[in-house]
Parts: structure tokens; C-alpha cells; sequence
């Protein structure tokens, strides 16, 4: 599984065995709670790496800060590989589904992660459940279109915080009626080595 390794390389994600060896592990116990749990609609190895783990650490250069909130995280992803990845960083991740909260939580302690931090609740109880000074960074991964978004994670972010929304096809149209309160920071153009879909991340911030 070099491959992967040098795949994670070539998105500017330096990875040592140690990291590799516990994203492949992470890929063995989703494969054996996916017989029992719904966790996954994706089979195959090859497509793992690719839409799980590649797809993943494709962010891990644009994080800001220390403090992360993976939101909607559904079995851990982005949030885990990203966790095995920056072990500097401290990451919350958020689900409703009781199920995928109880997968994080056994990833966690099989890869003894203390780094992460799973909390079951909807978006909107995060404040109430985990207080604290607001986020330096807010992933979502294709949870919700942009007008819906920015106005649910707005109570978690404060001037400097970055929320980084993961999306495929660049979306045009909901970028050009913002809600108010934001701008858009940046945008970019993931090249997900072995996924042949378009991947972008939109960067955004409070005005």
C-alpha cells in the first residue's frame, strides 16, 4: 500500500509508516463494522482509499488553527484520516447518527486517538454540548448547499475561524447570493490522485 503514501505526497500530505500503517488499519475495522452497520455504500479497497482516505487528507494543507469541528462527519471522515494526519491538532467530530458515533469512538480507541473527541448531537446542540471559544476551523463535507450552511455553523465561528466546505462540482450559483454576514475566502480545485470526479473546497469567513 506504498502507493497510498506517495498519493497523500503528492497533495502536499507527508505521511510516516506509523500514520500509514493506522490509515489502512482504520480502513480494516470500517470494512468489518460495514458488515454489520450501514456505514459505507463503498466496497472495494482501491475505492477506499481513493473516497475515504485520499479524498480526506485532500484538505490537510488548507486547516487553520488547532482547534477543528468536522461536522456531519458521518463513520469519521474527513475528520480521521485528517486526526491521524495532523496529531497537533484536536478534533471534535459531529453526528447524529448514534450507530457512526459509536464507530468513531471504537476507531478512536483501537487506534488509540487522543487527538479526537466524538460528540452525538445535530449541528445545531454543538454549542450548548461542547462550549467553548469558537472553532479555528469548521469542515463539512458535502453537508448541506452554501445559503444553508454558513447560517448553520454561524454560532460555532468566531472572526478568525475558517469554515471549509468540501464539495464536487464547483457551485457557481450559490456563490454569487452569499448570506450576508460572509465572504468567500478562497476557492480550490482538489486533484484527488485515483478519483475521477471533480473535488473542490470553498474557504469562507465572517465580514
Amino acid at each position: 500500500m506504498a502507493e497510498s503514501l506517495q498519493s497523500a505526497a503528492a497533495m502536499g500530505v507527508t505521511l510516516d509508516a506509523a500514520q500509514e500503517a493506522a490509515l489502512l488499519r482504520l480502513l480494516d475495522e470500517l470494512e468489518l463494522w460495514a458488515r454489520a452497520y450501514n456505514l459505507t455504500a463503498i466496497g472495494d479497497r482501491a475505492s477506499m482509499i481513493t473516497h475515504h482516505l485520499l479524498d480526506s487528507l485532500s484538505v490537510a494543507p488548507y486547516l487553520h488553527g488547532t482547534r477543528i469541528a468536522d461536522l456531519g462527519t458521518g463513520a469519521g471522515f474527513p475528520g480521521l484520516p485528517l486526526a491521524i494526519a495532523c496529531p497537533e491538532r484536536q478534533f471534535t467530530l459531529v453526528d447524529s447518527t448514534a450507530k457512526k458515533i459509536r464507530f468513531i469512538e471504537h476507531a478512536v480507541r483501537t487506534l488509540g486517538l487522543g487527538n479526537v473527541r466524538a460528540v452525538h448531537a445535530r449541528i445545531e446542540q454543538l454549542p450548548d454540548l461542547a462550549p467553548a471559544p469558537a472553532w479555528d476551523t469548521v469542515l463539512a463535507r458535502a453537508l448541506a448547499p452554501v445559503d444553508k450552511l454558513l447560517p448553520l455553523v454561524r454560532p460555532l465561528c468566531g472572526p478568525e475561524t475558517r469554515v471549509l466546505a468540501m464539495c464536487g462540482r464547483r457551485p457557481d450559483a450559490e456563490l454569487a447570493a452569499l448570506p450576508a454576514g460572509w465572504r468567500l475566502v478562497s476557492l480550490h480545485s482538489l486533484q484527488v490522485p485515483g478519483l475521477d470526479a471533480e473535488r473542490h473546497l470553498l474557504v469562507f469567513a465572517t465580514t
